[in-house]
């Protein structure tokens, strides 16, 4: 996980000259939640990596497919082996920017709206979505949420089970950003 961090820090540190202006989670949270008339289906990583360049506004998440937690082992394993085929594809990755033109600087509540891609199994797809960035103290707390739809990243899901697995997923990111 250390290696990734120094990766996405790389990648954004190359767009600004400037140190300051990059504030780090290391333990951003994101969860998703899917129902289906057999049975829910929720896991959470706590082990997210995120980046985000003050000036710029540019942003990335990192997460390892393997570090989502689920109730049940067997939807764990099932998740990994089968659906997200985590072996071929390790991790899930957003990059993006806060297309509204704040100063993150000043402390404050800020709604924005971020537009970038997704890439989760090897597809990548352009999302937009709303978030809320609470700037106080020299530290930056991110949430968002937004819906997957399974098909849109060539997951396949056999018919068999077609019934039980939810074809768009509620995804909610937390993020608590310290300067570099």
């Amino acid at each position: 996980m250390k290696r990734s961090l120094v990766i996405l820090f790389c990648a954004l540190a190359s767009l600004s000259a400037q140190a300051q202006n990059i504030f780090i989670s290391k333990s951003a949270s994101i969860s998703f939640f899917a129902s289906t008339p057999a049975e829910d289906v929720e896991a959470k990583s706590d082990k997210a990596n995120s980046v985000i360049d003050t000036k710029t506004r540019n942003l990335i998440f990192k997460v390892s497919n393997t570090s989502f937690e689920f109730p049940k082992k067997l939807m764990q394993e099932h998740f990994n082996e089968n659906y997200m085929e985590s072996d071929k594809y390790p991790v899930s990755t957003f990059k993006g920017k806060i297309t509204d033109a704040v100063d993150l600087t000043k402390d404050g509540t800020y709604n924005v709206t971020i537009d970038g891609s997704l890439d989760i199994h090897g597809v990548v797809k352009n999302y937009q979505t709303k978030a809320t960035l609470v700037v106080s103290k020299g530290t930056i707390n991110a949430k968002t949420e937004f819906k997957v739809k399974v098909a849109d990243h060539q997951i396949k899901i056999p018919t068999i089970v077609f019934a039980k697995i939810a074809q768009v997923v509620d995804v909610h990111i937390s993020a608590v950003y310290q300067p570099k």
